[in-house]
């Protein structure tokens, strides 16, 4: 096996640990009583607006019973809303309330703050191709 995939696993495997500490970080700072995946979730729907529960679950990459679960949670919180989807009245779709949209771009904001402060000694081009990198590996992950 060429030496790069075993320094791509060991470091991928300190990210990823990192990574879901720090999303579950994310997510108390929304409201303590979240789980991790909540923070993606706000992410997405401020990002692209209301979507079905069905395709939030799978961008998110958890089971219909999680999705459901999580969702139940942060309609109880007041950070999202739930209606029947006009189209298929089987599936709900769900959208950011406000508060919740407040309480998200709030995080949202300090978490970017923390990221400039942190990668302040690399050049704009390396953070760009470390972005792009990252969005090509999560869309290889996807399938």
């Amino acid at each position: 096996m060429d030496q790069e995939f075993p320094a791509l696993e060991r470091e991928l495997t300190v990210l990823l640990r990192r990574a879901r500490a720090n999303s579950g970080e994310m997510a108390r700072e929304v409201h303590p009583d979240l789980e991790s995946s909540a923070y993606g979730l706000l992410y997405r729907l401020d990002d692209c607006g209301g979507q079905r529960a069905t395709e939030l679950a799978a961008y998110i990459g958890v089971g219909k019973a999680t999705m459901s679960r999580q969702l139940h949670a942060l309609e109880g919180l007041g950070l999202v809303a739930r209606e029947p989807d006009p189209a298929d009245g089987r599936a709900w779709h769900v959208h950011l309330t406000d508060e919740g949209r407040r309480r998200f771009r709030t995080v949202r904001e300090a978490r970017r703050a923390r990221y400039v402060r942190e990668l302040a000694g690399w050049d704009p081009r390396e953070v760009a191709e470390l972005a792009r990198l990252l969005h090509q590996l999560n869309r290889v992950m996807e399938k």
